[in-house]
């Protein structure tokens, strides 16, 4: 009877103390404790690291699925030697992400179709992800478009300002916006309100010598370029198109249709069931 209300006391405890994960696992603790004669210190260490795990892997997990980065992007799966002008050393340092993000510095690739952009890109929002940093993956086109809405709704400030939330927010195929002005106009907006305070990763195929046809405005495209190119670090993967080289490896995987977005699972969050007990 006392072991009994010494375990529902210690549910509640841990439930007004928020440690779900603590209470799932400590009898399976408690009882390798009890066995092996664990000090009491080391018991308590081992389920305080289980609980900061958890925790760490609960916020992966709902800052993935926020992100909308692509799936199976990763650095791990990058072919840097097919892009020898990136230096894989530099993108590492970057994807710790506490300096140049800190700032509101900017990254930019840039080089034609198929070169691997969107994908560095995805990879490296993803690296800062599992780092704790807040990021949202969105093809320019798409992300404008909303932002036209909330414009039409007369809300467009608010909508900026959530985009704060995101220490990084990633533009995708940045120069396939329409020449349209109200468009570019929400798009320039976007990029004055976060200069200098948060971080855009900006990927496109032209470079910006031609970012009239982003920009109607000379005016509005030199701003643009200076905002985004101030603090900033530039690539250029002007290399042969690596969507077409990695064509023929998809091919051998068979038919199937791929993820839309990164998921804890096809870019190896653990989840619950992969989580055992420490040896």
């Amino acid at each position: 009877m006392n072991e009994e209300f010494d375990t529902t006391r210690l549910t509640l405890l841990l439930n007004e103390l928020r440690l779900p994960a603590l209470k799932q696992i400590w009898p399976t603790f408690a009882d390798r404790s009890d066995k092996e004669g664990w000090p009491a210190a080391r018991l308590l260490m081992t389920l305080a690291e289980h609980e900061i795990a958890e925790r760490d892997r609960r916020r992966i997990e709902r800052h993935l699925g926020e992100a909308k980065l692509l799936p199976g992007k990763t650095l791990e799966n990058f072919d840097f030697d097919a892009v020898p002008m990136v230096s894989k050393a530099q993108v590492s340092a970057l994807c710790a992400g506490d300096g140049w993000l800190r700032n509101g510095a900017n990254l930019i690739l840039m080089g034609p179709p198929g070169g691997g952009k969107s994908h560095l890109s995805s990879a490296i929002g993803l690296a800062l992800l599992e780092k704790g940093w807040r990021v949202l993956f969105a093809r320019t086109s798409d992300l404008v478009q909303r932002l036209q809405v909330a414009r039409r709704e007369l809300a467009l400030e608010a909508a900026i300002n959530r985009l704060d939330h995101f220490d990084l927010v990633v533009l995708d195929d940045f120069a396939y916006v329409t020449k349209d002005q109200a468009e570019t106009s929400v798009l320039f907006e976007l990029i004055s309100a976060r200069y200098e305070r948060r971080s855009l990763l900006i990927t496109a195929n032209q470079p910006f010598g031609e970012w009239n046809k982003v920009f109607p405005d000379p005016a509005m495209t030199l701003a643009a370029v200076d905002r985004l190119v101030h603090h900033s670090t530039i690539f250029e993967l002007n290399v042969e198109s690596y969507r077409r080289r990695t064509a023929m490896q998809r091919k051998q995987h068979g038919p199937g249709r791929p993820a839309s977005f990164a998921t804890p699972r096809n870019v190896g969050v653990p989840t619950p069931r992969d989580k055992q007990p420490a040896a």
